[in-house]
């Protein structure tokens, strides 16, 4: 009788652990919501940021999913008003680059950061989890628009306490060998270099909502 309840026992212990497992190892889903720089401007599908991204996760044993959602042209407010139909149901977190080209159209950094916030609070509701990507402004901007618009995503992540890549293009910007002749969106060659950059930040951000 008392092999027969250990027996019993395990065999529970069994089933629960390989039910924990099963949990744990279920495929996540994020959404790289962006621009051109998120879409792969001018680049094969396989080289733009959310395919080398999900690549480099996938090569490090993380099961990940990464839908890329970057339209081209896009300003942070255009990001808002596509965002319930950007974002799916059942998405597990989002990776959030939009305000480049509101600091190219020098639009204001009120506009940008207001919309940036109500992107993070509408997604905060649905309980999706944000990794907010932040962007500089073109110098010749003028040190008072650099200055406010600059500012504004570390106070959007200090806020709505998300993580925080402070310059989705750090190490690439105004480098004519990672840049496409524009020298406004990367090459291949560029989209390896914030990969690079930015994973150890976003594995942390995969490793959290893996415990989730």
């Amino acid at each position: 009788m008392l092999l027969r309840i250990l027996g019993l026992i395990i065999s529970a212990s069994v089933l629960i652990w390989g039910s924990v497992v099963h949990a744990q190892a279920r495929p996540l889903t994020l959404v790289a919501l962006g621009d051109s720089l998120t879409a792969g401007y001018m680049l094969p599908a396989a080289d733009a940021f959310p395919a080398r991204l999900e690549a480099a996760l996938r090569a490090s044993g993380r099961d990940v999913r990464i839908i890329n959602a970057g339209v081209s042209g896009d300003t942070a407010t255009a990001g808002l008003d596509r965002l319930d139909w950007s974002v799916p149901d059942g998405t597990d977190g989002v990776i959030l680059e939009l305000g480049a080209n509101d600091a190219l159209r020098g639009i204001d950094p009120a506009i940008t950061e207001a919309a940036l916030d109500a992107i993070i609070t509408l997604l905060n509701a649905r309980k999706i989890p944000v990794f907010l990507a932040g962007m500089a402004a073109p110098r010749n901007n003028g040190a008072e628009y650099v200055a406010k618009f600059d500012a504004l995503y570390l106070r959007l992540a200090q806020k709505h306490n998300v993580p925080l890549y402070p310059f989705f293009l750090d190490g690439v910007v105004g480098d004519p060998a990672l840049n496409l002749p524009d020298m406004l969106h990367p090459n291949s060659a560029g989209v390896g270099v914030i990969v690079s950059r930015i994973l150890p930040s976003i594995t942390l951000f995969v490793d959290r909502l893996a415990q989730k």
